[in-house]
């Protein structure tokens, strides 16, 4: 039985990513953190997504102790979120909070360890990305490395996004027919606005920016989908 884990916000990124895995995987499991985020709303977005999309193995993680350790503008209510202008000006993003991928990744491998899942499932991305250097593959791939050492298994870590950018993460959902899916009921969203959000910050212009373009380019953005996975 092949079985996966997901690291799972309830973002679009994860969420297409378990709709994915739910295709690929005979047995799929869901590991979300509470890590004290600022738009905390995003962990009950992520459970009842999760319910609704027939996933019944749902775990969340407490690890708060990254609040306390990993200062941003999403651990912290005085740091004020940028809005995509800012966030493109330079240097890294105060969105940025360093560690957590560290943590998701290391903790998910160990849930898959216990639960013998074959592989971890991340919606990182490095094509459209905001900066953060825990999203590139050359960092993925080393702490994939790490871990298995680290765990005398080999655990293997999927990034499906990481070479999409944002029109064909929502070909990808419109692939497997949940578009509206991802449109309407997932959190994206700085501020926690369910759907399509603030429309302010850079993870929402980000997000409407990519799914104006694949609206206004279905066929081209799903042929160069195609092209880059193994999609028929």
């Amino acid at each position: 039985m092949k079985r996966a884990v997901v690291v799972f916000s309830g973002g679009q990124d994860s969420t297409t990513c378990l709709i994915q895995a739910l295709k690929d995987y005979d047995e799929v499991h869901c590991v979300t953190f509470d890590y004290g985020q600022r738009h905390r709303f995003e962990i009950e977005v992520a459970q009842k997504l999760s319910l609704s999309l027939g996933v019944t193995a749902h775990k969340v993680l407490n690890i708060s102790l990254l609040n306390e350790l990993a200062v941003s503008s999403l651990t912290r209510d005085n740091i004020p979120v940028p809005d995509f202008n800012e966030s493109e000006a330079s240097g890294l993003p105060s969105t940025f909070v360093p560690g957590r991928n560290i943590l998701f990744l290391t903790f998910a491998a160990i849930y898959a360890y216990q639960v013998q899942a074959e592989a971890v499932i991340t919606g990182v991305c490095e094509t459209d990305f905001s900066g953060y250097p825990d999203c590139r593959d050359e960092f993925v791939k080393a702490l994939n490395h790490a871990v298995s050492l680290g765990l005398a298994k080999d655990i293997r870590f999927e990034t499906p996004l990481m070479w999409l950018d944002k029109s064909q993460t929502w070909a990808l959902a419109d692939y497997y027919g949940h578009l509206e899916t991802i449109r309407e009921q997932t959190l994206t969203c700085y501020y926690g606005i369910q759907g399509d959000g603030c429309g302010e910050c850079a993870a929402c212009h980000l997000r409407s920016k990519g799914l104006t373009h694949y609206l206004n380019n279905k066929d081209v953005v799903l042929s160069s989908l195609k092209k880059l996975t193994n999609l028929n």
